[in-house]
């Protein structure tokens, strides 16, 4: 079994940091829905701006509020206005890595969606793996 990217949001702007809160990450539920990341499921999180790397569970905030909020120790990875990755995965065997084509949204400066992409995994005439983004028209 690997570990493989099961869902991302690219580019998405920290909106606030909570020290004071219980942990984790709020996240609006459209974006997380859209992308495919529930709620209490653990992600990745990456910093663009700083290089900062942390893993916390999400937690729905209010939606259509585009909000993005570190809480708890993760408030002192990330500054409002920062941009991170957030990253969710899953596990699968070799075989079945093809089947899987994570959607990858991007986001302008507002936490407006971007862009849906998806991660599309093929094999070329050699039985090798070949990668592709491909916009997603769904």
């Amino acid at each position: 079994m690997r570990k493989i990217v099961a869902a991302k949001l690219h580019g998405i702007t920290v909106t606030d940091a909570d020290l004071d809160y219980h942990g984790s990450i709020t996240l609006d539920p459209d974006h997380c829905e859209r992308a495919g990341i529930l709620p209490l499921e653990f992600v990745d999180i990456w910093n663009k701006a700083s290089g900062a790397r942390i893993s916390t569970y999400v937690i729905y905030g209010e939606r259509g509020s585009r909000c993005c909020v570190l809480n708890g120790a993760a408030a002192r990875t990330c500054q409002r206005g920062d941009q991170v990755i957030i990253c969710s995965s899953r596990y699968a065997d070799g075989g079945t890595i093809a089947d899987h084509q994570p959607r990858v949204l991007t986001f302008d400066g507002d936490n407006n969606v971007d862009e849906v992409l998806r991660y599309v995994i093929g094999q070329d005439k050699q039985g090798r793996p070949t990668f592709a983004i491909e916009t997603d028209d769904a």
